[in-house]
């Protein structure tokens, strides 16, 4: 959660609560990754490791789709979102994924992240996310075959 709420302006309205997150993962579908500074998996349990990104998924079928990606200011642009995807990426396959698929506001500068990686535009939604001060933004829907 201090990922969470470190990560997302809440201008944007995007962070989820602890009820959501635990709500998501309490689904046997829904996966969540972490990683250190250096973009390294932490398992499960306490470690010394700081926490300093997270990516949340739910999987169906040959399908997963990417909820929510957060990686700490401090953080950024030192690869740690690159390390997210390629674990996600590496673990998606291992439950048969054909295609990753995510959805972010317009404008959201992730947006080279997701390109880097190959993620291309399928979808729009109009005026679908709601900002706290009233005004709503566009959703964009990407999506990235990894067969």
């Amino acid at each position: 959660m201090a990922v969470m709420e470190a990560a997302f302006d809440p201008a944007y309205g995007e962070a989820w609560n602890r009820r959501q997150v635990a709500d998501a993962l309490a689904m046997p579908s829904t996966h969540a990754l972490v990683v250190d500074a250096v973009g390294a998996l932490i398992p499960d349990g306490p470690g010394e490791a700081a926490p300093a990104g997270f990516v949340l998924t739910r999987h169906v079928l040959d399908e997963e789709e990417l909820l929510l990606i957060a990686v700490m200011p401090g953080a950024r642009r030192r690869g740690v979102g690159a390390a997210l995807i390629e674990h996600l990426f590496a673990i998606a396959r291992t439950r048969g994924t054909a295609r990753v698929f995510l959805e972010m506001r317009r404008g959201n500068p992730a947006i080279h992240l997701y390109h880097k990686f190959g993620f291309e535009p399928i979808g729009e939604r109009r005026n679908y996310y709601r900002m706290a001060s009233g005004e709503r933004i566009d959703a964009i829907t990407f999506a990235r075959s990894i067969e």
